[in-house]
């Protein structure tokens, strides 16, 4: 599906192709299975048939051996007439007996008795070492070029000094293996036809397996065309996870161009009373008094520039929060927010305390970001406080409240105090609970606003030196 209007979708290369890699590792994989599973089959066969072959031909080696007589010469005789099988005596029938005599130097004179199926040939055996009893297996050509598997035997005629004979009963090995390549031909057929019918269903599955992807593709596209805020549509388990973090990111992204919108609209909105403030003051005729025009305009412009910091400062953060890896010392920032309020409130000769913590602590963000917060506290304090200011900070592990270790600021003075009623008031932006003290009631409000980006809080109670005590609720970074 091409989005009207658009370029079209480039090619991509079969190598690339997760439907062609899958077809290509499933087809291989059962090639290679059919290969060998047709090779050991075909092997298991031709060796059952051969023990069968050989088996019979053992039981016509006993019918022969049993059937062997010695005239009083000690010469071997066996009635034709005693023999079952008609075989023997049709000419190259494919199945034949034969007797040598073994010399004691270790030559031998073949074909002394032959069944009639040789008619006028005899089987040119080597000459093999064999004990008495003990049977041989050996293949051969023998008559018109027939390959022969042959048993053979020596037995001895009564008596220790007896002369040895070797008695040897041969079949044609042409009906075994022309069974062997018929069972062959089969089986490989076969193995031909499942491996089409086994490709035809890896076909079908990688078709069914692949289609959820199409429905996502249409569900990325709704998006891209807006015909859809998030991915829709009912998708397979092992899908779902990725569909759900990319709503997720989604989410995210709507929420920073929501609160982007929101930050430009209360800029343009805090920026327009000062500038205003400044139009009617130039605009009076005739001037009023010049310095009371220039301390109304640095009064407008320090408004104004709070406000410019509050909001990149809420930009930044919104940047910049939730990212991993980031960590700042609590205690160099600290010292030097202390030395900054010694020097700025130095003619009201406060007593600025800090109780160290038992261990170091860090704060899961930036040192910008945390020298705004507890800079705005401090100043805050040192501003409202009559003689005194104090710092503590401690660390809350996880349990079952928090999922992360929290770290825990509190920052109080001896001040008159804020009222019950008064303290959620004193977190709005722009609210002034005493006009008498300069500032621009932006500061716990941007505490409050830079806290809550990075998931902490701050909480506003009395505190234990009479004035207030303010407590700022961070994430924790792991001192390791």
């Amino acid at each position: 599906m091409n989005v009207p209007g658009a370029p079209p979708a480039p090619s991509v290369h079969w190598s690339r192709s997760l439907r062609v890699r899958l077809l290509a590792v499933t087809l291989a994989g059962v090639a290679v299975a059919m290969v060998l599973a047709g090779l050991v089959l075909s092997g298991l066969f031709r060796e059952h048939v051969q023990q069968q072959f050989q088996a019979a031909l053992q039981l016509q080696l006993d019918q022969i051996t049993a059937r062997l007589e010695f005239d009083a010469q000690g010469q071997p005789v066996i009635a034709a007439e005693a023999l079952s099988d008609p075989r023997w005596l049709k000419p190259y029938s494919g199945l034949y007996w034969q007797v040598d005599a073994m010399a004691p130097d270790g030559r031998e004179r073949a074909g002394v008795l032959r069944s009639r199926s040789l008619w006028d040939t005899s089987l040119a055996l080597q000459v093999d070492a064999l004990a008495d009893g003990a049977v041989h297996v050996h293949e051969m050509p023998g008559p018109q070029g027939a390959p022969l598997l042959v048993l053979e035997r020596t037995v001895r005629a009564e008596g220790v000094h007896a002369p040895r004979w070797r008695l040897m009963v041969a079949a044609d090995l042409q009906v075994t293996q022309a069974a062997t390549a018929r069972f062959t031909g089969v089986l490989a057929l076969s193995l031909a036809v499942l491996l089409v019918l086994l490709a035809a269903a890896a076909w079908a599955q990688v078709a069914v397996g692949l289609k959820p992807l199409q429905a996502l593709q249409r569900a990325v596209q709704d998006v891209q065309e807006a015909r859809a805020s998030q991915l829709q549509g009912s998708l397979p388990a092992e899908v779902q996870p990725l569909v759900d973090d990319f709503n997720a990111v989604l989410r995210r992204h709507g929420e920073v161009v929501e609160r982007a919108r929101t930050q430009a609209g209360n800029l343009a909105h805090a920026l327009k009373t000062p500038l205003t403030v400044l139009d009617n003051a130039a605009s009076v005729q005739p001037p009023t008094d010049e310095q009371e025009l220039a301390a109304l305009v640095r009064e407008q412009v320090v408004v104004a520039r709070r406000h410019i910091d509050w909001h990149l400062a809420r930009s930044r953060v919104a940047a910049s929060a939730h990212l991993p890896g980031q960590r700042t010392a609590l205690q160099p920032v600290v010292e030097g927010l202390v030395r900054v309020m010694n020097k700025v409130h130095a003619d009201r000769a406060l007593d600025i305390t800090v109780a160290p913590p038992p261990v170091p602590l860090f704060f899961a963000g930036e040192a910008q970001d945390l020298q705004e917060m507890l800079g705005n506290l401090l100043d805050n304090a040192c501003k409202w406080a009559r003689s005194a200011v104090r710092l503590q900070a401690q660390l809350l592990p996880a349990g079952s409240e928090t999922a992360q270790p929290q770290l825990v600021v509190a920052v109080e003075d001896d001040g008159p105090g804020i009222d019950a009623a008064q303290r959620a008031q004193a977190l709005e932006r722009g609210v002034r609970l005493d006009e008498t003290v300069p500032g621009t009631g932006l500061g716990l409000a941007i505490v409050q606003d830079l806290a809550a980006l990075y998931g902490g809080r701050l909480d506003l109670e009395p505190a234990g030196l009479g004035g207030l005590r303010a407590t700022l609720t961070l994430p924790a970074a792991n001192a390791h």
